[in-house]
């Protein structure tokens, strides 16, 4: 992939990062008025929905003759090791996903979870190297390392593991291997599906177990007692937090690896952190900035180390 092309795919990666750094204020506002598990479902059903429509209309603008990118629309048909590979990630990265990540987070300190969800790009890449997905350079295990001091600075100075928060912890960390397997999973995938179609396909098969376990607490609501802000909220933050974000993570994916691509997900913090100070009046200390610095460092240090995905290697991205 030529570095224009490289250029493009940081450049909607940081899409990605601002709409999930302003999610995080957007959804801890709403869960004032709602609790999370009823309201991740609608979400869900939302995104669901939303990405079916999505893979129908790419499938017949594709048969119609119309060119339609290979984000959007492949040709080869899902063989059965490709639909149980859909089922397997379908359940794990977005059922039990959901469930230990909302669970998690209830249960712990914000400082505790994004220490834990900090330390994914590392656990991606050495469970990426090991199962031979992707080469990983010493110029890239210096910047996740940087990267994770960095997510140390922004939130770590609160953080106090066990006691009350070990659930919380343990149910954070269990959801942190659930998207690390749902996002190498995905390697053999898109090599020959568009992140579209896996990415729908997934949210499909995941939202409905993860209905039916929220469903008593959805019945358990009253709809009229909730604002206006919470329809309006949880809307919106199906179509971009959901939607678009991970249309865009597993098109990430495709292009540039699962390893690479990852090391993104330190940068909500930051953005959260961006996003809270400016709507929530939250204070940005000096000691934050430094956090930042590091973040964006091990950002730099990765691009300076980057290798050809197997993945893309293999699916011949155009450059």
């Amino acid at each position: 992939m030529s570095h224009r092309a490289h250029r493009w795919v940081d450049a909607i990666l940081v899409v990605m990062v601002l709409i999930w750094g302003v999610n995080y204020s957007v959804i801890k506002r709403a869960f004032a008025e709602i609790h999370p598990q009823p309201y991740n479902a609608i979400r869900m059903v939302i995104a669901t929905a939303v990405f079916l429509a999505a893979m129908r209309w790419a499938a017949r603008a594709a048969k119609s003759g119309r060119k339609v990118s290979r984000i959007f629309y492949t040709d080869a048909r899902p063989t059965a090791s490709d639909k149980w590979r859909l089922v397997g990630l379908g359940l794990v990265g977005q059922f039990l996903y959901q469930i230990c990540f909302v669970g998690g987070v209830n249960g712990t300190s914000v400082s505790n979870s994004a220490l834990i969800i900090g330390a994914t790009p590392v656990v991606v890449a050495i469970a990426s190297a090991a199962l031979g997905h992707e080469r990983i350079t010493k110029l890239h295990w210096l910047g996740a390392a940087t990267s994770a001091f960095g997510i140390y600075l922004v939130v770590g100075h609160g953080a106090n593991f066990g006691g009350a928060h070990l659930r919380g912890d343990l149910l954070v960390m269990a959801s942190v291997g659930c998207w690390a397997v749902y996002s190498m999973g995905a390697a053999t995938l898109i090599t020959r599906h568009s992140p579209l179609y896996v990415t729908g396909m997934t949210f499909a098969i995941g939202t409905v177990p993860y209905f039916l376990f929220a469903l008593p607490a959805l019945a358990a609501i009253d709809w009229r007692s909730l604002s206006a802000y919470v329809y309006i909220s949880v809307v919106l933050s199906a179509l971009m937090a959901l939607c678009l974000a991970y249309l865009i993570w597993y098109t990430a994916i495709q292009a540039i690896g699962v390893a690479r691509t990852s090391l993104y997900s330190n940068l909500v913090p930051v953005a959260a952190m961006a996003v809270a100070a400016v709507w929530l009046g939250e204070p940005i200390t000096p000691i934050k900035v430094a956090g930042t610095a590091a973040v964006l460092t091990g950002l730099w240090l990765t691009r300076l180390g980057r290798r050809t995905p197997v993945a893309a290697a293999v699916v011949g991205i155009e450059e």
